[in-house]
Order: C-alpha cells, then structure tokens, then sequence
C-alpha cells in the first residue's frame, strides 16, 4: 500500500451499510440546510482512484435542490485569464448548500511534479486564504484525498480503455501518473502536507476498495459535518460578544489640505491631454494583455462617479466596465461578502472600474452594523488577501479616495435637491449616514491606515474642487500605470 496511508488510523465504518451511512448523512445535511450553514466537499486523488464512485455515495441522499457538483474542466484557457482563485471563489456554497468540488485548487499543485517555488507559495497562500476566509464565515470543508497503489491504478486504467466510457474518464494524466507513480506519491505527500490546515485538515483514504473507501468517507463525512455544527453554533454565539483593543495611529483624513484647486485655464488645458494619454495607456494594457482594477471609495457626495467619467472619456469603452456597487442582492447576501467582487474582476486585457467596492465591508457595513464586529475586522487581511492574489496575477489595482469637509458635503446636498436632474443622486439614506459623520470618517480613517499596501496603495484625492479632483485622478492613474508596466517588463 502507497505510504501516504497512514497505517496506524483504523477504518471506522466498515461494519456500517453505505445506505445506512448516506441516510446519516443526509439528516446532518438537512440540518445544515436548516440553520443556513453552507457544505464545501473536495475529493481529490490519484486518476483512476474513483472519485465519481465515492462523490455518487455521498450525494445519494442529499436533496436535490441543496447540492451540486462542480467539476473543474482541466482546459483552462479561459480561467488562465482570471486571478488563479476566481474561478473556485465564484463556485462556493451559498448558506445551506453543499458544493462538491470533483478536483479542486489542488488539481494543479497535484498534477504538476515541478511547480517552480515562487508561484506555487503563491498558490498555495491563495489556497490558505479561501479556505480561512470560508471557515470564519462558518462554512463547513471536508477534503478527502483518494489514494491508490501502483498496481490497483494500472488495473482500472486497463479497464478504463476497455470501455466505451474511455473518452470521458481517461487523458494522458492518468498513464503518466502510472508510469511516474514514485515522483508523483513523493509530491503528493509534499502538496498534502504543506496544505493540511487547522481549519481544513485532509483526510486521505485507502480507495483500493471503492465501497470500503466510501464507508469512510460517508462516516468521516458524518462525523466532521456533525462537528462543524457544533463549531458553528458556537460561532454564532461568539460573534454577538466581541471587543476590540485597535487603536488608530493616525488621523489621515484630518491631516489632509481640502483647499487644493486648479484654475479653469489650467483645468481645460491639462483635461484633454491627460484623458488622451489614459486612453493609450489603457489601449496599452489591453494589447499586453493584463487587466486593471480601479477602485473608488469616499463620503457621500465626493464626486467618485464625474472623476471617473473624466477618466475614462477617451477610452475605447469596450476595454472596461463600470461596477455601481449597492446594496447586495438576496442571492448576493446568500454567500460570503466578497463573492460577489470576485464574479466582477475583470479578464486579461479589460479594465474593472469599482465605485465603491469591497470597503463597504469597514465602513457602512460596520458604521450600520450589518456585519458583527469579528466579521468586519478580520475583513481587513481577507480584503487584502483577495487583492494580493490580483497583483499577483500580473493585474494593476488602484484605489482612489475622494475627500471633501462636511460643509462642502451639506453643499452638494443642497444643490443636488434643488437641480431635477441631480435630485435621484440624493437619499434618505444620505442624510441618515450624514448624521453618522464621526463615525464613518473613524471607519475611513482605519481603512487607509490598514489597507494601504504597495501592492494595492490609496490614492488620496482632495476633492472640496472637483476640478482638482478629476486632474489628480488622471495624474495618479498615468503614473502608477507607466510604473506598473515597468515592473512587469523587468
């Protein structure tokens, strides 16, 4: 037998009917479904180790409506345009659904014996923070890895090419496995051991019997589900109670000059040739093939949306989109906070353009108290994480945040109520977060202070003009942009 069974774990369940442990299952399942508590299942392994057997046992008696498998095409051409994670992010449980990933993020860390350092400790990083960012979300994950020896791999590879089922379950991967059985075990071994987390342990299975290998995985199933109920229950009841001991180190918006402006001579004179030189540098990124996110953020009334028309009106207006974020749909609130931004990231070559975004999480989300405070403080390092994981992938990120006073603010209200044509940009809602000001520029202030990274920095932009605003925008963006394309053409 392969060492990477460990032969001190006794099998738990062989006495056990797999009717009788899919029945079990699926009433631990039902109570998920109840108390809104989402499922990710990832069975991995060898080729050939039987994963469509075990993932059939494991559904038999989960309903219909509150599961389904996701299996990862192994052409990845389109996902090649994405940051590495997206494609796993956007196919995460909703609350009370159970996903099962045939394959997984680990496909590609398995499949490749050779993975050059640097990307695989990046991929792998990617790897911590979903699966850390689900956990504290209280999702439930299970990882199970299939293992079969050389000789039982060979036999079902055999018998594989004997069928008419060839075609749909064979591809050169699984003969180079066989004939590399030693490298590939020794890899394995290497892969499991680096991801085999607190949060999300492996439980690797002797799958040379398949119906032997579906008891366990039918009972650990039980058994960890059963666990991560209690742990969740526990969550929830932890999340109501939680202090804070973060102290601010600086006020970063009372520190700034809102006075800054710019003639109207020098603002039509710059105007124009600066939204030209954006367009050719956005043209530029596109024919290099690596996209942009540019993220606005700023009190009520800033002026995050004329900056932005300013600075794409020469732009090809097929190379970017344009993300007005509100509230979140019901769909949206269904699953974790950053879902839906990772479905909106945009391909190689595109530009996604954010007026507001994710830092929604910290400031109206905490300010209102959407979020409990555990979720919205360790929202920082998860905010970060996913922004990481963008540059990683070669991406530009920026963020921009527009500042005006409060009197400039109460100004552009008044102004919005008296002009039909501005009245939809002011709410009620508005003049409620007004009343909050102290408050959200506390949760502004935080955000600058513990997100600003080289990575993905803050751009600070005085905005009392809006002229002065808009050129700085521009300004900002052709520089940051030139210098990005630099680093990659080292």
């Amino acid at each position: 037998m392969s060492k990477l069974i460990d032969d001190n774990r006794k099998k738990k369940f062989q006495n056990f009917k797999r009717s009788e442990l899919a029945e079990r299952l699926g009433r631990v399942a039902r109570i998920c479904n109840d108390f809104s508590i989402p499922i990710l299942i990832i069975v991995d392994g060898w080729e050939s180790s039987g994963r469509g057997y075990v993932i059939k046992d494991l559904t038999r008696e989960f309903a219909a409506k509150n599961y389904d498998v996701e299996v990862f095409d192994k052409d990845e051409r389109e996902d090649n345009l994405y940051p590495f994670i997206r494609k796993f992010w956007i196919n995460t449980p909703k609350k009370g659904h159970i996903k099962i990933f045939d394959r997984s993020f680990y496909y590609k860390l398995f499949e490749k014996k050779n993975f050059d350092g640097k990307k695989l400790k990046k991929r792998i990083d990617s790897i911590k923070s979903i699966e850390k960012a689900l956990y504290d979300d209280q999702t439930i994950i299970l990882k199970f890895f299939l293992n079969v020896d050389k000789e039982e791999q060979k036999k079902r590879i055999e018998k594989l090419e004997d069928s008419v089922k060839e075609d749909f379950y064979l591809d050169g991967l699984d003969w180079d496995q066989q004939e590399n059985y030693k490298e590939y075990e020794k890899h394995f071994s290497k892969m499991l051991e680096m991801t085999d987390l607190s949060y999300s342990p492996w439980d690797i299975i002797d799958a040379n019997d398949k119906k032997s290998a579906s008891k366990e995985v039918l009972g650990l199933a039980i058994d960890k589900i059963t666990q991560g109920i209690e742990r969740v229950i526990r969550q929830r009841e932890e999340n109501e109670n939680v202090e804070r001991d973060y102290r601010l180190r600086s006020n970063i918006l009372q520190a700034i000059d809102l006075s800054k402006a710019i003639s109207d001579e020098d603002y039509e004179e710059k105007k124009n040739k600066l939204q030209k030189e954006v367009a050719e540098i956005m043209y530029k990124y596109y024919e290099k093939g690596i996209s942009q996110v540019i993220v606005f953020e700023g009190v009520d009334a800033a002026g995050k949306d004329g900056a932005i028309e300013r600075l794409i009106k020469e732009v090809d207006p097929r190379l970017f989109e344009v993300h007005g974020i509100s509230a979140p749909s019901k769909e949206e609130l269904d699953h974790n906070y950053l879902w839906r931004f990772y479905k909106k990231l945009p391909k190689d070559g595109y530009v996604g353009i954010f007026s507001r975004s994710w830092y929604g999480r910290v400031m109206v989300e905490r300010v209102e108290g959407f979020a409990k405070v555990n979720e919205w403080d360790r929202a920082y390092d998860e905010i970060l994480d996913m922004e990481k994981q963008i540059y990683d992938h070669g991406s530009l990120i920026l963020k921009f945040f527009v500042m005006i006073d409060k009197d400039e603010q109460l100004k552009r209200f008044k102004d919005r109520q008296r002009e039909p044509d501005k009245q939809y940009k002011i709410t009620d809602e508005d003049w409620r977060n007004r009343k909050k000001w102290d408050q959200y520029i506390e949760s502004m202030n935080e955000m600058l202070e513990r997100t600003n990274v080289d990575y993905a920095p803050w751009i600070i932009v005085e905005g009392n003009q809006k002229k002065y605003a808009r050129i700085k925008v521009m300004q900002e963006y052709i520089k940051y942009a030139k210098e990005h394309l630099k680093k990659l053409d080292r």
